[in-house]
């Protein structure tokens, strides 16, 4: 009896992010866009949002709580926005920049699309990876793939545990 091989996986390194977000930066940059804001969706887009905002010279860098996955291909029905939720007042001729860590099924990033509408003059969205079904295509995206990611800051095992936490990811 044979074990069946380790499903396949798109592994990043700390050293392939570094490469990664001044790429994406750099893509931002010669499409001449230029974000009064950007707009990290947490927790996987915190890194990548906060690298973007130096590598571009933004300091305006929100986080947005957005709930969706569970654990592996798990995933609640809808992603719910958590609190608390980024204020808009007097951003209304304001380019937002969205960034994710991946546009897997693409409904997190819509629903934040969704959110700044009517809010804000513009909004594009940048992320990492970006998958072939994501309902949402990436204005800049470092790589496309269909495997499942493991990110540096993602892949092992919490260190402590929070009670009623959801499941691992790897």
């Amino acid at each position: 009896m044979t074990d069946a091989p380790a499903p396949q996986r798109e592994i990043m390194s700390w050293a392939d992010f570094g490469v990664a977000s001044r790429e994406v930066a750099q893509m931002v940059a010669d499409d001449g866009y230029d974000p009064d804001m950007i707009l990290s969706i947490a927790r996987g887009g915190l890194l990548i949002g906060g690298a973007l905002g130096y590598a571009l010279a933004v300091k305006n860098v929100y986080t947005m709580n957005v709930e969706f996955y569970t654990g592996v291909d798990e995933r609640l029905e809808v992603p719910r926005i958590l609190p608390p939720a980024p204020d808009f007042v007097d951003l209304g001729d304001a380019r937002i920049l969205i960034a994710d860590d991946v546009a897997d099924t693409g409904h997190t990033l819509r629903s934040v699309e969704q959110f700044c509408e009517g809010k804000v003059a513009e909004v594009r969205t940048a992320v990492l990876y970006e998958k072939s079904h994501s309902v949402v295509k990436c204005d800049y995206v470092w790589k496309r793939t269909d495997l499942w990611i493991n990110f540096p800051w993602s892949d092992k095992d919490p260190v402590g545990r929070r009670e009623g936490a959801v499941k691992d990811f790897v």
